[in-house]
């Protein structure tokens, strides 16, 4: 088993979700006792947020290049970043990083084009939705991505950052999610992308009505499979 490097905290309540599902997994593949063989770094998120906030991507890219060179010192033979919004930055922190970084956003566009659904909804931060580098990811492999209007994107960034991100969980924000993919739905979305590690804490295949792509279960995935070879 190849030692898995994980870089989180961005938020630690995704962190947490990160670490249950892969050594769920490794259970899973390996029985008995086994657990993954990880090295996890996380990261304050409050400077990092308000860094991302400010624009400040040019810090953020030093600092995630810092740590990914950690990882790889440590004995990291492969990298996860536990966030969909920092993969932004993930030619920057690969720089000088000889292991291998399993990206977030191409994993998840081979799940949905494997499944042959084409027009992904996409609910996620403000980052991930408007600046195009995870949709040119998705668009890159074939794939039509659908974008919440204005006010839902505002409502759904507001609630990851000020809820999701502090483990908040509210019946309101549930539903205020379902109401944003039903319109997804009927905007032309044949699935749906939870584009942001934390929103799978309010959507999941029971509350949605397309198909259901959900970034933490498919990263992990691609992780395991890589570090057990299969």
């Amino acid at each position: 088993m190849k030692t898995i490097g994980l870089l989180g905290g961005m938020s630690a309540a995704s962190t947490q979700t990160y670490y249950r599902r892969l050594c769920d997994l490794t259970r899973e593949a390996m029985g008995g006792l086994h657990s993954p063989d990880l090295i996890i770094r996380s990261l304050d998120f409050a400077p990092i947020a308000a860094a991302q906030a400010a624009g400040d991507w040019e810090a953020l890219a030093q600092r995630l290049n810092a740590e990914a060179r950690l990882l790889e010192q440590a004995g990291a033979q492969v990298i996860v970043l536990a966030t969909n919004t920092m993969h932004k930055l993930a030619a920057q922190m690969m720089q000088g990083v000889s292991v291998p970084l399993i990206h977030i956003a191409e994993a998840t566009a081979q799940a949905i084009a494997s499944a042959g659904l084409h027009r992904p909804g996409l609910m996620a931060t403000a980052f991930t939705m408007e600046q195009g580098f995870y949709t040119d990811a998705l668009r890159a492999a074939g794939l039509a991505p659908v974008l919440p209007a204005a006010p839902d994107r505002a409502d759904i960034h507001r609630i990851i950052y000020d809820e999701l991100c502090k483990d908040v969980v509210t019946p309101p924000s549930r539903l205020l999610f379902e109401e944003i993919a039903r319109r997804l739905e009927q905007a032309g979305a044949d699935s749906l992308v939870l584009g942001c590690t934390e929103v799978g804490m309010l959507l999941n295949a029971q509350n949605v009505p397309v198909p259901v792509f959900d970034t933490v279960e498919i990263h992990c995935q691609a992780a395991i499979r890589t570090a057990l070879g299969t």
